[in-house]
């Protein structure tokens, strides 16, 4: 079911391993929203259905029970009063997996309230972290809810349920909601404060921008080149890269936080020396975990993704390649949505239901 970006993109990433993905928009569609056109509608057909209509309903219940997989992303209970709630599903289909997106999930208090990504990852802990020490937690775009701990996470659900399916022969519901997933994408940082490796505030510990090793720099350019090297072999080849001299400046071993504003200095002055791809030229073939900052727009334009193909083209428009990569069974390349332009009918009769109930159905309105 059509709807903000987090379940398409989980359904992008499902159509992108090869599943036959039916987007269905509901006819009229008054407040629903749906997400932008263009990469998450990839490799999906199109109809528009009148669920308010009986037989329209009828109609899309029979296309659900050729499914493996319904996907939701509406508030709780929003389903079920459509009609299409997984229990109403299930006991047509009992193979069915019901995926269900959501924000809060199913149940709880916050359950039925209206939220984005910025307060699912807020909730999570994962926005607080975020941001230079002593100012507010700055928003990650909408990367950790809606994408990593929402569509990513709804895929692998839906692919583990399909996976047990072929052993119980049972569908069952997937309940994919972006706070818990969030809450998993902390695991790390947990594990980090119960070893004492995370005790400071924002922006004060090893991996949120207050260690020098593993930060941005401006370049004379205005362009910023990423800093990563955690492991002291290569922070020597930064050194020795950026031609500095740790004893003639002062600098305490890496890893001691009372020489990180120092060092930070010595790295800021550095760095302005030169523009960002000189760069990322001088420090291509180190271990020194260099790397120049790319805009979205530039990145399939790097030797790296050139050389992977990690970006492709679909109906004109550059966007990201499928991902993961198969050895034996590598990835078609993406197609555009309702490529060859919309037939709804014959969409219909590809997923059961008959040529002359299919026109009808759209001469009347029902389906479009």
């Amino acid at each position: 079911m059509a709807g903000l970006a987090p379940a398409p993109f989980g359904c992008m990433i499902l159509a992108d391993l090869g599943a036959d993905v039916l987007q269905v928009r509901r006819a009229g569609g008054g407040s629903a929203i749906v997400a932008p056109a263009g990469p998450l509608d990839r490799g999906r057909r199109t109809i528009a259905v009148d669920l308010k209509n009986p037989e329209g309903l009828a109609a899309l219940l029979d296309v659900v029970d050729q499914a493996d997989v319904f996907v939701e992303g509406f508030r709780p209970g929003a389903a079920e009063r459509l009609g299409v709630g997984p229990e109403d599903l299930l006991a047509r289909n009992p193979r069915l997996v019901y995926g269900r997106m959501t924000g809060w999930g199913q149940e709880g208090p916050l359950a039925p309230r209206a939220g984005h990504d910025i307060n699912y990852i807020a909730l999570a802990g994962a926005l607080e972290p975020i941001g230079r020490a002593g100012q507010r937690p700055h928003a990650p775009l909408n990367l950790l809810g809606d994408f990593a701990g929402g569509g990513l996470l709804l895929a692998m659900g839906i692919a583990s349920a399909l996976y047990e399916r072929e052993r119980s022969g049972k569908g069952q519901v997937v309940d994919a909601a972006m706070v818990d997933g969030a809450n998993l994408l902390m695991s790390f940082l947990h594990g980090m404060r119960a070893n004492g490796l995370w005790e400071g505030g924002r922006g004060e510990n090893l991996l949120d921008g207050a260690a020098p090793f593993y930060d941005t720099y401006e370049c004379a350019d205005g362009g910023y080149v990423a800093v990563g090297c955690v492991e002291n072999q290569f922070y020597q080849q930064l050194l020795a890269g950026l031609g500095i001299d740790e004893e003639a400046e002062g600098l305490s071993f890496q890893l001691d936080p009372t020489g990180w504003d120092l060092a930070r200095s010595v790295l800021t002055a550095k760095f302005k020396e030169r523009t960002r791809d000189e760069w990322a030229e001088l420090f291509a073939e180190s271990d020194a975990c260099v790397t120049p900052v790319l805009s979205p727009w530039e990145a399939g334009e790097h030797p790296h993704n050139a050389a992977r193909a990690a970006f492709v083209e679909v109906d004109g428009l550059t966007q990201p390649a499928p991902a993961p990569r198969f050895g034996r069974t590598p990835n078609a390349a993406p197609r555009p949505a309702d490529e060859g332009g919309r037939n709804v009918v014959a969409t219909l009769g590809d997923w059961g239901i008959a040529r002359e109930r299919a026109e009808r159905l759209c001469s009347e309105g029902l389906f479009a």
